[in-house]
């Protein structure tokens, strides 16, 4: 079976937009500033784009508020909107209740994608976006086919355009380190959630 290429269909969908000589609006949800640093600066030549900070898996008040701080900031340089939710850390938990255990990548981390990818769907919908999309599949380490059937799966029923991705491709990460190293950001050495930094020391 052969492996979808979702950049190559970001790509293509990006293409159609050029040559329609339209300028979509495109909700991106965004897990931090640096992930989003290369995703911004790639799409927004072609999108009207808002950064949506939606995370309730972060560990505790003090990551999400120097997270939100930073991705503010990185959108006021970059000169894009940025739309944020409140820290409601129960709302990861409750979810991911039984999978705490479960080795990164798993189980747990599906629920946490699927959460943030309908919640940004769910906000692009009732806000009237043309699509919506994650800077998730920046990192090497996320799965960039479970974030996507996510996303598809999510688009379908809230009834939102989504657009894939696979951020890391054409240096995506390698460019969101640079950027993150020129405008000096904060860039945490794990995903978020109080479980995937346990399971890094």
């Amino acid at each position: 079976m052969q492996k979808e290429n979702y950049n190559l269909q970001m790509e293509k969908i990006i293409n159609g937009i050029k040559e329609k000589g339209e300028r979509p609006t495109l909700l991106l949800h965004s897990c931090c500033a640096p992930c989003s640093s290369s995703v911004i600066e790639r799409l927004k030549d072609f999108f009207d784009l808002t950064v949506y900070y939606y995370n309730p898996n972060l560990d505790g008040i003090d990551e999400f508020d120097l997270r939100l701080k930073e991705q503010i900031r990185l959108c006021k340089i970059l000169d894009v909107e940025c739309l944020t939710e409140e820290y409601n850390a129960q709302e990861f938990l409750s979810l991911i209740k039984g999978l705490e255990r479960e080795k990164e990548g798993g189980g747990r981390c599906e629920k946490c994608f699927d959460l943030r990818l309908k919640k940004t769907a769910e906000k692009a919908k009732a806000s009237g976006y043309d699509y919506f999309a994650t800077t998730l599949t920046v990192s090497p380490l996320k799965n960039a086919d479970m974030i996507n059937q996510l996303g598809e799966l999510i688009a379908t029923k809230v009834g939102v355009k989504y657009l894939p991705s696979d951020f890391k491709k054409k240096n995506g990460y390698k460019r969101s380190i640079e950027l993150s190293n020129e405008y000096e950001l904060y860039r945490q050495n794990y995903c978020g959630c109080i479980f995937s930094k346990n399971q890094r020391v």
